[in-house]
């Protein structure tokens, strides 16, 4: 689903990880269910590919498009786990495609449009992972310090950053007290995520040992190693999945710095939205997420409207997905140039569905609430 699409989709450039999405699922590590080598096919629609950190230092501003670099068979590490020799900083990836992004359209009055991600920020609240999540957040304002220098000697330039949503229900201040204490954030070496895994493979009459000798104390910085929190991580590791281990692990540090979460899930508080460069201050103030949009939209001067009403003709299958509400015989496939076939019930359903949103198809164009 994503190797195929975004190479079908022609997008000019992409550096990150991912890679076993594109393996075909008889090559070890693969993520797909199918024999499709989408690797494969990047280099048949005339893409160059490159796997290493070594391949990515030699890039040049003249490198010729399109190129996509994956560092890792799934996410890249985090930044506190990164081994910058074998993987580029968030911020080093952004650097380099914007010099040759910059270089690529230099002659051309289009220009360009880069989406960077700091995915890993979102990974890190899902397990309550203090320490992994602020370097992270850190890693991310780094990426934007250099993204405003680029903008700064590119004055016809925007930035725009912001979130779908917050993780984790993250608050400073626990059991009455508005004190937060970072400095139990320092020291700590390891993702929760890391730790679990390596945990995992330790036979389980050895992980007592292990996570009280090393786990605690080296990985976490945590000089006073207590019986209760070892048996919190030794019975969270011995769950079926890594979920409840990392949770542990990342716990044992909230608590000293006084931290506290709310979910290991999603929480709909609001989110940042930050704006530098000609033009950004027409989003100051409070604002929709399709507003964010629509600006980019004007902004760029692109009609959205066409593409719009094509991906929604279209039937997208990810395998393995199953919708959780009910009925399952809702249709999900919308055709809105044959609206008129559709029955009642479907008909409704898109009715409510497009209610949500402030784009409504009418004879099928668009307008604006």
């Amino acid at each position: 689903l994503i190797g195929n699409n975004t190479i079908g989709n022609k997008v000019d450039l992409i550096f990150g990880g991912g890679l076993c999405q594109f393996w075909p699922n008889t090559t070890k590590g693969s993520c797909r269910t199918d024999t499709l080598d989408a690797w494969a096919l990047a280099k048949e629609n005339g893409y160059s590919t490159f796997e290493t950190r070594a391949a990515f230092d030699a890039l040049t501003p003249q490198t010729k498009l399109p190129t996509v670099g994956l560092f890792t068979p799934s996410h890249m590490s985090y930044e506190i786990d990164r081994n910058p020799s074998l993987e580029p900083s968030l911020a080093e990836m952004t650097v380099k495609a914007l010099e040759i992004l910059s270089e690529n359209t230099k002659h051309t009055s289009q220009g360009f449009f880069i989406m960077i991600e700091g995915a890993r920020i979102d990974h890190a609240g899902h397990d309550n992972d203090p320490a992994t999540h602020l370097r992270d957040i850190v890693q991310y304002w780094e990426t934007v310090a250099a993204v405003r220098r680029f903008v700064d000697k590119n004055g016809d330039t925007a930035m725009v950053g912001t979130s779908d949503h917050e993780t984790g229900g993250l608050a400073l201040g626990t059991e009455g007290e508005y004190l937060w204490y970072p400095q139990h954030l320092k020291p700590v070496k390891k993702s929760a995520e890391v730790i679990c895994r390596e945990l995992s493979k330790i036979p389980v009459n050895e992980r007592d040992g292990f996570v009280r000798n090393t786990v605690i104390p080296s990985y976490l910085g945590v000089s006073n190693v207590t019986d209760a929190d070892v048996a919190s991580v030794l019975s969270a590791a011995a769950a079926t999945g890594s979920t409840k281990c990392k949770l542990a692990v990342g716990l044992i540090v909230s608590r000293l710095a006084h931290i506290s979460w709310s979910t290991d899930g999603h929480s709909a508080v609001d989110v940042g939205l930050y704006a530098y460069g000609r033009g950004t201050e027409k989003l100051r103030g409070n604002y929709d997420n399709t507003q964010v949009g629509e600006f980019l939209r004007d902004y760029m001067q692109v009609d959205l409207a066409p593409v719009t009403r094509r991906l929604s003709n279209q039937l997208t299958e990810q395998p393995g997905f199953k919708w959780a509400r009910e009925p399952p015989s809702v249709v999900t496939r919308r055709n809105v140039n044959t609206q008129s076939t559709e029955s009642a019930a479907a008909a409704a359903y898109h009715a409510q569905i497009d209610s949500y949103h402030p784009l409504h198809y009418k004879g099928g164009h668009s307008h604006s609430h």
